[in-house]
């Protein structure tokens, strides 16, 4: 066997790098991240996950948001938020993920280079540092590219980073613009149009599909669509945008969006938020015999092997569902494929997170598949204004709703839309995981009062729909 400098070789340090290079670590193999920023952490530590989800928990802190229900619409633990006020609790979150991601690394002997990575050849990479030192030459066994995504703009978009920008931009802004129009219903659209909303910015969201989020549960989605509209946002589904303008007048710049329909939308700002593309333009792919798509996204197979089968590739740069969680997860299976140790990795149980204000969670099927496959199914729902917690903590605004085979019963999907869904879906996460049906729900005893009493609530509505 050839001589290698490592035994992994990893492109990008977000939750896939990390993770792969923990996880080679783990296996007592010499590993290296390659992150070509000067601070670790990627997207997700950096301009992404953290940042958006931490800016969420301070806008829903200062608007009072989880208080209206109980002290009025009107509430707030601020009168003025500013931009400020959001970056001042984002800053010192990312500065601790930073940190505690590095000490992970250390203290298992993961060495980091600062630098740009491209392909030489199948096993051999060019480092380019960024610190302005010379090139590097290194070699590994095994390559992992997780180099993550930026977002995918038109060249014709006018970003200026102020009045039209991306979500990356978002930690850059100045000052809370009077109003937004979000173009591209995605998750980070839905998540910032949301959040906006929630500080009373006047928000229009414009995505050419019919229904918002198209791989989520069409009732939850419905649902979500409702609680966005009941916020003052304005839904522009089913609409192309064609062109984006940025104008100056009397009062200062502004934006104006055009549309194939023929209307033209005012705004003083616009979040381009129409997807992201893998970062992957300077490695050298062609190298190695690697191709992308017009995305820059890197086809896998379930260990996450690339057409090489040495190198790997995962997290967001592989695409759909492109969420921290999966992505760290991948990580670790590329790993431990790579050296030869057992994984048992359930594709079809990640649980989906989707951070909107309400947050919405998903694991398993939705009703539009069963029904596609011919699963005879039934569902029971439980909402939060039947939950003492829920009216206690004033969310009284949420829905649980479960899904299960009507013969064998089965759970087959847990949807949920509301405060803390993404940590409730994770108990009906572990009942699909062990075949469990729609009775263990009814059997479990719950802390009382709790959100988890949902499940209970849920099992029997759908017990009841079983009986004429």
């Amino acid at each position: 066997m050839a001589e290698f400098d490592y035994d992994l070789a990893v492109i990008g340090s977000g939750p896939a790098g990390h993770h792969a290079a923990i996880q080679a670590a783990k296996l007592r193999k010499r590993a290296i991240i390659v992150e070509r920023n000067p601070i670790i952490g990627g997207v997700c530590v950096n301009t992404g996950t953290i940042p958006s989800k931490t800016m969420r928990e301070a806008v829903l802190y200062l608007s009072g948001y989880r208080e209206h229900a109980i002290y009025g619409e009107s509430y707030r633990v601020k009168d003025r938020i500013t931009l400020q006020d959001l970056l001042f609790r984002v800053e010192g979150v990312v500065r601790h993920e930073i940190d505690v991601a590095r000490h992970q690394l250390q203290r298992n002997g993961v060495e980091v280079a600062c630098a740009e990575a491209s392909f030489i050849d199948p096993h051999t990479l060019r480092l380019t540092m960024t610190d302005g030192g010379a090139r590097r030459t290194i070699t590994a066994a095994h390559i992992a590219i997780a180099v993550g995504t930026a977002p995918a703009v038109d060249s014709a978009m006018p970003l200026d980073g102020r009045n039209v920008f991306t979500s990356d931009d978002i930690l850059k802004l100045t000052e809370l613009p009077r109003t937004l129009t979000v173009i591209g219903a995605g998750v980070i659209g839905c998540e910032y149009a949301s959040m906006f909303a929630a500080l009373d910015v006047r928000v229009t969201l414009i995505d050419s599909r019919a229904r918002l989020l198209p791989f989520v549960d069409a009732e939850i989605a419905e649902t979500l669509a409702y609680h966005l509209r009941e916020k003052r946002v304005t839904l522009r589904l089913g609409e192309r945008v064609t062109g984006v303008e940025l104008l100056n007048g009397a009062g200062g710049s502004h934006v104006e969006v055009k549309l194939a329909s023929g209307k033209r939308i005012a705004t003083e700002t616009a979040l381009c938020s129409m997807g992201r593309a893998g970062a992957t333009a300077r490695l050298e792919l062609a190298a190695v015999g690697i191709e992308t798509d017009r995305r820059g996204r890197i086809a896998v197979n379930e260990f996450f092997q690339t057409a090489v089968p040495h190198i790997y590739a995962a997290g967001d740069v592989t695409g759909f569902p492109s969420l921290a969680s999966t992505s760290a997860e991948q990580g670790r299976v590329a790993a431990c494929h790579a050296f030869g140790a057992g994984v048992s990795h359930a594709r079809e149980l990640l649980p989906y997170g989707i951070y909107t204000i309400p947050e919405l969670s998903f694991v398993g099927r939705n009703e539009e598949e069963l029904s596609e496959a011919g699963v005879p199914y039934e569902i029971g729902k439980a909402r939060y204004g039947e939950i003492a917690r829920g009216n206690i903590a004033g969310a009284s605004f949420g829905l649980l709703k479960l899904l299960f085979h009507r013969e064998n019963r089965e759970l087959l999907g847990v949807h949920a839309l509301g405060e803390g869904a993404c940590e409730l879906v994770h108990i009906g996460q572990a009942v699909l995981a062990l075949g469990g049906t729609i009775d263990y729900f009814i059997n479990t005893v719950f802390n009382y009062p709790t959100l988890a009493e949902c499940y209970k609530t849920a099992a029997f509505d759908g017990i009841n729909r079983l009986v004429s």
